[in-house]
């Protein structure tokens, strides 16, 4: 049976006092009444048809049919026609389109609850929003208005189609080929691996986006181009492309994970998004708004992951921990070190929460035009992505701890959280990428411009924290050694071997010390909040759940910039032929 429940009035908590909706043009009409609305109504079908298909989903897995046909395990298609009719899918899209045109921040919200109910289920709606992504930024006005009402509604399901036997991160030995006909299409013909939900029975009709390369293109990703691939093509036919494989995965069970084969006839009929060779840059516009659905994934499987947990320790009796032997039984709750780890799963989940959403307010912000709010945006993508997915590993591993013995047997259920989550730190670019994406791209390359702005924030809200002169001054003092660290990365900027090296220690700094500062802004919040009628023992647990975050997670900060500093030499001293 699931247990799991929308947190919506942490959720809510955070929209309207620690992000905040102030500002975007979007929210005018998001009064506070509005936005319970939401958040209710969406947790409805969360919690009541979603969460309750995950553990179905898991043991059930998907089928690949003879002829290329996949079906999603019982339960699911019947879900996504709820989700499809309660129009769900259009929250945060162009109205031109049949979007309802909210804010980002405002669909983040209501995403983590798919995500979070069944994440399996969730990847589908997350990959279509990619492609309404691509199409409508990149599409002529003609593919706009073939595809993205039908994609916004969720009639149609959309995909990302990148990755190749032979070209993982490594884009640029993409070897899929597209040759122009005389009516101005293409055929496409080549492979495609770990194609989330490249067939499915959620929808008649799968808009397949496809990296290949046209004849005479140029070497490595100048030569990439971008491609709509349709499943059944404007007249009604099947185009030339097929699911061949499905891959046994360690989790996500219910997300068919595809081997794609275009053209194994004439060829897979296709049309060109934009120029040829541009098909990169267009990839960065799905790829963005993905990766920080990737992190807001990782946020939403740690909150079921807590959730499990805690009904679990209130339930589990053994005898007292610190008691003799012949104590009283009582629950594990009561023990402090399964306190200490509920307590780190929590704080690490609502850090993680306010940091997505925070990424989001700003890429709402950005979208109006406001650079400083994109840069922002920018150089918090890859700490969402890498470190709030990290955390989620982390979250899943903690709850299988708490669960003891039980929690490595499959029957309790604790293990499809770490299995599920395992993933999150790989896909969408693997973490250590992130970690170069943030020192080099959004650091390196302005200067620290951005991180400097970003640790600004920092320093205003350690500020506001004089209520709390502890919190205040090791978020003050973690924000000084990030400076310092961030000082000491650009003067070597011109040694990127030493740099690449320490990127990952660099990044799970930053994300530690940003989770921080939004901790320490929750804090601010709630105190407040209770000043001003606000429930006070949920006010209470927000300020203590902060102060928890900065004295048991806050000085891990302090390893990892030790390891920036010094870590470096030992790593590049350490050549490959050492191994």
């Amino acid at each position: 049976m699931s247990i799991y429940q929308p947190p919506v009035k942490d959720m809510a908590f955070v929209l309207q006092h620690v992000v905040g909706l102030d500002g975007l043009p979007q929210s005018a009409d998001l009064d506070e009444d509005t936005v319970a609305a939401i958040l209710d109504e969406a947790a409805k079908l969360a919690s009541g048809v979603l969460a309750p298909l995950n553990r179905v989903g898991d043991e059930t897995g998907c089928t690949l049919h003879a002829d290329g046909r996949v079906t999603t395990p019982p339960g699911f298609k019947e879900a996504y026609k709820q989700y499809v009719q309660g129009g769900w899918n259009a929250v945060p899209f162009n109205p031109a389109h049949g979007g309802q045109g909210l804010p980002w921040v405002m669909a983040f919200a209501v995403q983590e609850m798919w995500q979070g109910a069944n994440m399996s289920f969730g990847l589908c709606p997350m990959l279509t929003q990619a492609a309404v992504e691509a199409v409508e930024n990149h599409g002529s006005p003609e593919q706009q208005k073939l595809y993205l009402e039908k994609l916004i509604s969720g009639e149609w399901a959309g995909t990302m189609n990148l990755t190749e036997p032979q070209a993982g991160t490594d884009l640029g030995a993409v070897k899929a080929k597209a040759e122009k006909q005389a009516d101005g299409t293409y055929l496409l013909k080549g492979q495609k691996i770990f194609i989330t939900y490249g067939d499915h029975d959620f929808t008649d009709n799968i808009i397949h986006t496809v990296l290949a390369r046209v004849p005479g293109a140029p070497d490595g990703i100048k030569g990439i181009s971008m491609f709509i691939v349709p499943k059944i093509l404007p007249d009604g036919t099947r185009n030339d492309l097929k699911c061949g494989k499905l891959e046994e995965k360690m989790g996500i069970h219910a997300s068919p994970t595809c081997v794609m084969y275009y053209g194994d006839g004439a060829g897979a009929k296709a049309f060109l998004i934009g120029k040829e060779n541009e098909g990169i840059k267009y990839m960065f516009t799905m790829m963005n708004n993905a990766r920080l659905g990737v992190g807001l994934q990782g946020v939403a499987l740690s909150e079921h992951a807590y959730q499990y947990a805690l009904a679990y320790a209130r339930q589990r009796v053994q005898g007292s921990a610190v008691t003799a032997k012949d104590g009283p039984r009582v629950a594990i709750i009561e023990h402090e070190d399964v306190r200490r780890m509920l307590l780190t799963m929590k704080a690490m989940t609502e850090a993680g929460r306010m940091l997505a959403y925070e990424a989001a307010k700003a890429m709402d912000l950005g979208r109006t035009g406001n650079a400083a709010a994109q840069a922002k945006m920018d150089l918090l993508t890859p700490i969402v992505k890498a470190w709030c997915t990290d955390r989620s590993v982390d979250v899943a591993s903690a709850g299988i701890q708490i669960h003891g013995g039980m929690g490595f047997i499959e029957e309790t259920g604790a293990a499809q959280f770490y299995r599920d989550a395992r993933i999150l730190p790989i896909y969408e670019g693997a973490n250590g990428v992130h970690g170069m994406d943030l020192t080099f791209r959004k650091v390196l390359m302005n200067g620290g411009v951005a991180a400097k702005a970003w640790f600004d924030e920092i320093d205003a809200t350690a500020a506001a924290l004089g209520a709390q002169p502890e919190m205040q001054a090791v978020l003050k003092k973690a924000a000084a050694d990030m400076r310092v660290a961030t000082d000491a990365l650009l003067k070597q900027a011109q040694m990127p071997q030493a740099v690449a090296a320490v990127a990952t220690p660099y990044l799970n700094a930053f994300g530690t010390v940003s989770g921080a500062a939004m901790m320490g802004r929750a804090a601010v919040a709630a105190e407040k909040l209770a000043k001003n009628g606000g429930d006070p023992q949920f006010c209470d647990v927000k300020i203590k759940t902060a102060q928890f975050y900065m004295t048991h997670l806050l000085p891990s900060y302090e390893s990892q910039l030790r390891v920036v500093a010094a870590g470096s030499k030992a790593v590049t001293d350490f050549s490959p032929k050492m191994f």
